[in-house]
């Protein structure tokens, strides 16, 4: 019986999980997806689940080969660098094949007014260079510590998990979880009188509503590049074509 593993946390590898389900139920496959338990009740993907990390490449290295896993799809998030990092050193020590499901990334239109940035500390130095005071910053909560030495910059921080304390005074947390609605998120803008967006550029459809208000409403955006795929290994943003590249 062929084994797949689905590296995954997002929309696109319960989607994977989903077709791959529906079009194997006659058998010949076993898809497990594997949650790294970062996120306090995860939405769930059908079909197995295994959650907690693997320990690094050696540990993922050592998982793949213990459970005979003849393919890995990476389908977590555009910037999980770390866990795409091990997937891609595994797959290289043990002859796994490895493929990764991306999203596409969001699209500038004319009328937006984005900086784009290769980091989280670009983002925050862009900042220290704007003449902005009330900042809305949607980028997670492990990336709070980046930006909360600002001087004279007050932070809306929206993450779905609460961030590590202490968190400083000038830190407002808003725990929300996707999807949003340009109208809320209009309301969210104009409420707080937030002047910038600092965010990812994650892509899809659930948080791509800030973007479509702070374009109405002339924010400027300061938007964090994704970081590239390792290098030789495949990457596409297809639920159909990885679920028949995981069918072999």
């Amino acid at each position: 019986m062929r084994r797949v593993l689905i590296l995954g946390g997002t929309a696109e590898a319960r989607a994977l999980a989903a077709e791959l389900a529906g079009e194997l139920a006659g058998g010949g496959t076993h898809v497990v997806s594997s949650l790294a338990g970062r996120v306090t009740n995860p939405r769930l993907p059908v079909g197995e689940v295994r959650e907690g990390g693997f320990g690094g490449p050696d540990g993922l290295a050592a998982w793949l080969t213990a459970e005979r896993i003849d393919a890995v799809v990476d389908a977590t998030h555009p910037f999980a660098a770390r866990m795409t990092a091990s997937a891609a050193e595994a797959s290289a020590r043990t002859g796994v094949p490895l493929l990764i499901l991306r999203r596409p990334g969001w699209r500038e239109s004319p009328d937006d007014a984005w900086r784009r940035v290769a980091s989280l500390e670009e983002a925050a130095a862009r900042l220290a260079d704007l003449p902005v005071e009330r900042v809305f910053l949607t980028t997670g909560r492990r990336s709070l510590p980046v930006f909360t030495g600002l001087s004279g910059v007050w932070l809306l921080a929206r993450s779905v998990d609460p961030p590590d304390a202490p968190v400083p005074a000038n830190v407002q947390v808003l725990l929300d979880r996707g999807p949003y609605t340009v109208e809320g998120e209009r309301s969210l803008i104009l409420e707080h009188r937030l002047d910038v967006l600092v965010t990812k550029d994650s892509g899809g459809e659930m948080t791509v509503a800030k973007l479509v208000a702070a374009r109405e409403l002339g924010l400027p955006v300061i938007m964090v590049d994704r970081p590239p795929p390792p290098p030789g290994v495949r990457a596409v943003d297809s639920v159909a074509v990885a679920a028949a590249w995981a069918q072999g």
